[in-house]
């Protein structure tokens, strides 16, 4: 029983891992309905091991570390195959020059500041009641929402039928990521409304964003989430 006990949370940790890899061998593939069902299963697997560790009392430093690689495939390497496979239609062509490589290589730099977001985080002691910068879930449900809706809707073809604009969006959620912005997190540090104001405009926009435009919604609300993190940013702390 304390075996389970002890390696419950680390075992949610590892199917996180294994969803984001069969994930992005999907996403490979062209399958992104698979793709988007395993990252709903990352994030869920990645809500439950912090919460079944904590539950348990079974926190340790080897989960730390599991939690990390693994979120490093789920929502590191995911994202920059996103943009990878967003800008591989382009060849070698960025506003009319044609450079050495293929630009998709670009996308890549979204994986490379996931990584070093990661590493931020874990020595960072100051991001309980908020993050500093964009995390790396939130991240991917941006890239990964904005692709998989204009696959499945056709939405947001300005973008992706612009390589200048992807490049801007790989570079500029790259700074995000590691940006000294503080962005919401979903924690309650007191049970007091104007401790909340920021959550609360949150929950109720995002509910309204999803209503109304549902697949379409999910990158949308990612957006909003930002704004409302820069809105609220003397409140965060």
């Amino acid at each position: 029983m304390d075996f389970i006990k002890n390696n419950l949370a680390n075992a949610l940790t590892l199917a996180n891992l294994f969803a984001g890899c069969v994930g992005a061998i999907h996403l490979i593939l062209g399958d992104y309905q698979t793709t988007a069902i395993c990252l709903i299963l990352s994030s869920i697997f990645d809500f439950f091991d912090g919460f079944v560790a904590r539950a348990l009392k079974s926190n340790s430093n080897l989960g730390l570390q599991l939690d990390s690689l693994a979120d490093m495939v789920s929502f590191g390497v995911i994202p920059g195959l996103t943009m990878y496979k967003a800008l591989e239609p382009f060849g070698t062509e960025l506003l009319g020059i044609h450079f050495p490589f293929d630009i998709k290589y670009i996308g890549i730099i979204v994986t490379v500041f996931s990584c070093l977001r990661l590493a931020i985080f874990n020595l960072d002691e100051e991001q309980r009641y908020y993050f500093k910068g964009l995390n790396t879930p939130t991240n991917t449900v941006l890239l990964f929402g904005l692709y998989y809706a204009f696959k499945e809707t056709g939405t947001f073809s300005f973008l992706f039928n612009n390589e200048l604009l992807l490049v801007l969006l790989t570079l500029i959620t790259s700074w995000l990521l590691i940006s000294p912005i503080k962005m919401m997190a979903m924690k309650f540090k007191s049970k007091q409304l104007k401790d909340n104001y920021p959550k609360i405009v949150l929950l109720a926009g995002g509910i309204i964003i999803l209503a109304l435009f549902q697949v379409v919604g999910i990158p949308m609300l990612v957006i909003y989430y930002i704004l409302v993190s820069l809105i609220f940013q003397g409140q965060l702390k």
